[in-house]
């Protein structure tokens, strides 16, 4: 697996950033999109340290898996192995993910004009747990008052967001042994899901044609916490660009 990990999970160069932004664009109508991230729980036997932080809001004791995919359905990150008590927004922020990406640079290579804004850097999409940023796009959170281009938006956000679940369905569809409770020690089922990830990917790599209903596939997740918006926030007027875009019509 060591050997394996670098070779088909990798950070994308600026070259391959620019090839998945086109890619996402042309599948889910998502401009300067160049992956979906999000959060799923894997479930395993409560670890004679610190139990209590892995139980989750759900009932059962779980590690984080956090993915980043491309538009394909591919991981090009993960992170396993905080506790199931831990949020979305907290993986995040003590991830790799965020150390490398978080100032921008990694990403922030090409530009893109929206609407009147330079839309830069690239950027990922996610739900509501995670933290506003220029590189990282969410919905926006409804309060019942939401205006129809604010619809228009967390719709079209919602459908490009997809592939990340999609992708965990078929991850979890190959190896049901991340749909059950793991009984091996902490560490081994943290190799283990990373191994799966790494196997996930060799097989989309090779055209694998997995066909059962990926959305069935998904495990019983605990709740959606969302990520409080206060304030203004970073990546707000980027939102702002695309919402404009998603509501000039088919593109």
């Amino acid at each position: 697996m060591e050997m394996l990990l670098p070779l088909h999970i990798k950070f994308p160069d600026v070259e391959k950033l620019v090839e998945m932004a086109t890619f996402f664009n042309n599948r889910c109508r998502a401009p300067q999109c160049v992956g979906a991230i999000d959060g799923s729980h894997i479930p395993i036997l409560a670890p004679q340290n610190y139990p209590k932080d892995y139980y989750n809001r759900k009932g059962w004791h779980s590690v984080v898996l956090q993915a980043v995919v491309d538009g394909r359905g591919k991981f090009w990150d993960v992170y396993v192995g905080d506790p199931g008590s831990v949020h979305d927004a907290r993986v995040l922020k003590q991830s790799n993910l965020w150390v490398a990406i978080s100032d921008g640079v990694l990403l922030g290579q090409n530009k893109m004009t929206i609407s009147g804004c330079d839309v830069g850097p690239h950027h990922l999409i996610g739900d509501p747990a995670y933290p506003m940023q220029r590189w990282l796009l969410k919905p926006f959170s409804d309060t019942g008052r939401l205006t129809n281009e604010q619809h228009t938006y967390n719709y079209r956000l919602s459908s490009a967001r997809s592939v990340v679940e999609m992708a965990f369905g078929r991850l979890k569809g190959r190896w049901r042994c991340l749909l059950k409770r793991n009984d091996c020690e902490l560490e081994l089922s943290k190799i283990m899901t990373v191994t799966c990830c790494v196997l996930h990917n060799i097989c989309e790599e090779h055209s694998d044609n997995f066909t059962e209903d990926c959305h069935e596939l998904v495990y019983d997740q605990p709740p959606l916490h969302p990520f409080p918006d206060n304030g203004r926030q970073e990546g707000a007027d980027v939102r702002s660009a695309l919402m404009d875009y998603f509501n000039m019509g088919d593109h």
